[in-house]
């Protein structure tokens, strides 16, 4: 045993805290010599206690809000049952467990509100961690060949900042990553004031929730001017496509939170160990930290438990240990003491793994991770700027957010790797645009999948983008103009969203016109940034392209000094990455796009050979260096270098200019070419069913009403349309999601697009109806549904994500939903569903705390025995389910 050792286990014994330091060295050189392990499932092996409303309750809350159920509020028995949570700690401990979490899953203010106790949150993870360093007080004082430590569990929200509780409002949340902050803040407090000597963000669905929390943790520790104590991150995949609820990729996740500077990064609950072998992979491949898995005991039977024994558990965990790729073990639902005893003898020996040293350079994520490999061009798609696209700026002011969405979404069908948001404009609140729109863009995963640019001359508005994005982004831009102090200001805000940078080569003087002046300024921030340890691999310049042929001679080697800037601080910053607004360029020939196009083509071809890897521009519009005329190849390259055998290149540029835009001007007088043909996509030819199952596996809405019209105008039903064709394209979308081909996001658009073909198809089945109603002597304005829904998280649980996702699928799809909300007993919910006659009742709840409630809630309601609605409805079963 090492001193380290040695000295920590008897701090620990003492019940005290080990100073910060030392915990991170004995972590550090732990980690490395072996396989460490966490505990177990804490939420299960609480429910083996069967513990009733009244023990949960305690004598303190005996009378606290008596129609709210407590039952299931597991973080509340830190104070009523300290005893039993203190003995569960143990247990886990005296398995052989290093480190034991805090039990705290659901202790921040986001979660508590639905028990009404929000106003003991910190007294509550206060008492936690106290427990939690009881327990390893007690069994280190028994063992001290190994120290035990305590993780401040901070789990995830029943919130979400990245998907939309809303069916018509998918730009709408239930919070704000201001508020998740200041409540992660206040949990942290309470879980550092208590004694942890580690923070542990776990079971991370929404990767924007987890930023949150990796900001709040930063943030508090600043304040307190206190070293931060290790920190652990764990995400759960929750589907066969290897990604998070919100769609993102373990790889880009593993992006979105690296700034944080985790001692590990992790995988946790949701599939089992088998299943989750292959994403795990994928996750300690990207990790240059320590790796953590912590999975369930296999996937939850018909009854919510889990049905693998300790042994199946850790012979599972095997595969893992033969491919030497472990360093932190554990277990979540449905893993018992025992379970964390099975594994630790299997594996105690095995040969931890080593973290991968990978090629330094700039890696961004939006929904798929993005690398910035060397040598190769990144296009940065330009037209989601109200500066600098007209069309886009009108659809903005006329709130036509769909049109605005199908800009972003065709830049990066047309090749765009980045997308740049900006929306600077005086007569529009930026903020709130920039926020709605970042929203909007979250929820299409076409837009999403690739990183973004947060683009704005106003630092508030970038911040409100940073808050909304779920990726690793860019911020463009910061300079030296207001000096170092708020250059440096804005270098550590991006830092802490883990964003990287354009810095633009202004200073306190202006703009940087010469090539002197672009090296000077940039290599001034490379040294500021260096300061703080800002990672420079994230840093991009952007040393001006400005316009040259202006018709004033100083304007015309602007090129020139352009391309030479790039070239010497790509030797001299050989980290950063080089960028540039090639529309700048050409500012003198507005109006004549083809000429546009093609200097922006050839400054590339220049450029790129010298640094520049990075810009923005029109991906859809850039022609081919090669396919560009010769003659103007060569005349735009004299321009651009500013040299031609008689020094005459400027004059016939303008000439030339002169000459197109003279014969523009005679077409469009004439009639050619006033008129520009939309391309067909090649969807668009394919027969109308084709067409629906195509618009709904990919999220198209703008031709829906189109389709569904030229069916019904056909002959066909609004009825038969719904149950053929758009139930077919349904179908191709369930079995793509079930096999992992598609994703929560996707799934969500598609059902969007369904809901607005069912919207502009009701109308007429109404009338159908009514008038059969009529015929029939009944009442013709009773809404018709396909069926009735009745939603309810079960009484103890207030989790309710899963649940509202359910909500806006069924929604989309014509069903009548009724949401009864949290912590519903059961006898709400069977009175609810005889009030309103409901086809299906849908219970939810998070498994560990509410597996009992979800087992006998269905089984005590008996449906109705017949049904007066539309046939479609009468046909489907009608059983109560569970998720």
């Amino acid at each position: 045993m090492s001193s380290v050792t040695a000295e920590i286990a008897a701090i620990i014994a003492a019940g005290k805290t080990p100073p910060t330091p030392m915990t991170h060295q004995y972590l550090q050189e732990t980690v490395k010599s072996r396989i460490m392990f966490l505990d177990g499932g804490m939420g299960t092996r609480i429910q083996a206690e069967k513990l009733s409303e009244e023990e949960s309750r305690g004598e303190r809350f005996k009378t606290h809000k008596l129609d709210k159920s407590l039952k299931g509020n597991n973080d509340l028995l830190n104070l009523t049952q300290p005893e039993i949570i203190t003995n569960i700690h143990a247990e886990y401990l005296e398995a052989g467990s290093d480190m034991i979490e805090t039990n705290t899953f659901n202790c921040t203010r986001a979660s508590m509100e639905d028990y009404d106790c929000c106003d003991i949150v910190y007294e509550l993870n206060v008492q936690a961690a106290k427990l939690a360093k009881a327990a390893c007080a007690r069994v280190t004082k028994q063992d001290m060949t190994i120290p035990r430590f305590t993780c401040g569990a901070i789990g995830p929200t029943s919130k979400t900042l990245s998907v939309s509780p809303s069916v018509e409002d998918p730009s709408y949340r239930a919070s704000t990553f201001d508020e998740l902050v200041e409540g992660y803040k206040e949990q942290i407090g309470g879980l550092i004031e208590g004694g942890c000597d580690i923070i542990l963000i776990e079971t991370i669905f929404d990767t924007m929730n987890a930023k949150a929390a990796c900001f709040a943790f930063h943030e508090w520790f600043e304040e307190k001017e206190l070293q931060p104590v290790p920190l652990m991150i764990s995400v759960t995949i929750t589907d066969n496509s290897g990604r998070n609820l919100s769609g993102q990729m373990v790889e880009a996740f593993y992006t979105s939170i690296e700034h944080a500077k985790p001692f590990s990064v992790g995988i946790n609950c949701a599939l089992g160990a088998t299943v989750m072998l292959p994403f795990y992979d994928a996750l300690h491949r990207v990790n240059e930290t320590w790796c953590s898995i912590y999975a369930n005991a296999g996937l939850p039977n018909a009854f919510g438990g889990y049905d693998e024994t300790p042994e199946i558990f850790a012979a599972n965990m095997m595969p893992y240990a033969e491919r030497q790729n472990l360093n932190i073990v554990g277990g979540c639902c449905g893993t018992f003491p025992s379970h964390i005893a099975a594994v630790k003898k299997a594996l105690g020996n095995t040969k931890p793994r080593e973290p991968p040293v990978l090629e330094p350079k700039m890696r961004l994520s939006g929904l798929e991770p993005f690398e910035q490999i060397n040598g190769n061009f990144t296009n940065i798609g330009e037209r989601c700027n109200l500066l600098g696209s007209r069309k886009f700026k009108r659809l903005i002011e006329n709130n036509q957010w769909d049109d605005a969405l199908e800009i972003a979404r065709e830049q990066v069908e047309n090749g765009a790797q980045i997308l740049d948001f900006n929306f600077d404009t005086d007569l529009l609140d930026g903020v709130s645009a920039m926020g709605k729109f970042m929203r909007l863009c979250v929820t299409d995963p076409l837009i999403s999948k690739v990183p973004f640019v947060i683009d704005s001359s106003k630092w508030d508005v970038i911040e409100e983008g940073l808050k909304w994005v779920q990726g690793k982004c860019i911020v463009n831009s910061t300079s030296l103009k207001q000096g170092e102090e708020m250059f440096l200001k804005q270098a550590k805000c991006c830092k802490k969203h883990g964003a990287a940078l354009v810095c633009m080569a202004f200073d306190e003087e202006g703009q940087s016109a010469t090539y002197e002046d672009k090296v000077r300024i940039s290599i001034r921030q490379y040294n500021l940034l260096k300061s703080i340890n800002f990672n420079l691999y994230d840093v991009i310049y952007d040393v001006n392209v400005l316009t040259i042929a202006t018709g004033l001679p100083e304007h015309n080697g602007y090129g020139l000094d352009f391309i030479n800037a790039v070239e010497t601080l790509h030797k001299e910053c050989p980290e950063v990455s080089f960028s540039g607004g090639l529309s700048n360029l050409s500012f003198s020939f507005r109006g004549l796009d083809e000429l546009r196009e093609a200097m922006h083509s050839v400054m590339l071809n220049l450029a790129i050979p010298k640094g520049l890897n990075m810009s923005i521009v029109n991906a859809g519009m850039l022609p081919v260096y090669t396919d560009i005329p010769e003659h103007m190849r060569e005349l735009l390259t004299q321009v651009i270098l500013n040299e031609s055998p008689n020094n005459d290149h400027v004059e016939r540029i303008l000439a030339l200019a002169e000459d197109m835009a003279e014969k523009k001007k005679a077409a469009k007088a004439g009639g050619g070419g006033a008129v520009k043909v939309e391309e067909v996509a090649e969807w668009r030819k394919m027969a109308v069913e084709e067409r629906i199952t195509h618009a709904l596996v990919k999220g198209i809405d703008k031709h829906i009403i189109e389709d569904c019209t030229e069916v019904h105008e056909g002959g066909v039903k609004p009825l038969n349309i719904i149950e053929g064709p758009l139930m077919n394209g349904m179908n191709v979308v369930g079995d793509l999601f079930g096999s992992g081909k598609m994703f929560l996001p996707q799934v969500i658009k598609s059902a969007r697009v369904m809901k607005k073909a069912v919207g502009y198809l009701t109308p007429f089945m109404e009338e159908e109806k009514k008038a059969a109603v009529l015929a029939a002597g009944g009442d013709p304005d009773k809404p018709t549904y396909a069926g009735t829904v009745l939603l309810a998280t079960v009484k103890g649980d207030v989790h309710d994500i899963g649940k509202n996702i359910v909500g806006v699928v069924l929604g989309c799809n014509n069903y009548q939903v009724i949401d009864i909300g949290v912590m519903v007993p059961c006898q709400k919910i069977l009175d609810t569903a005889k009030e309103h006659e409901v086809d299906v009742i849908g219970v939810s709840g998070l498994i560990t705390p509410s597996l009992d409630e979800m087992c006998t809630s269905p089984r005590r309601w008996r449906p109705r025995a017949s049904n007066s609605r539309s046939s479609s409805a009468a046909r489907r079963p009608r059983s109560a389910t569970r998720r």
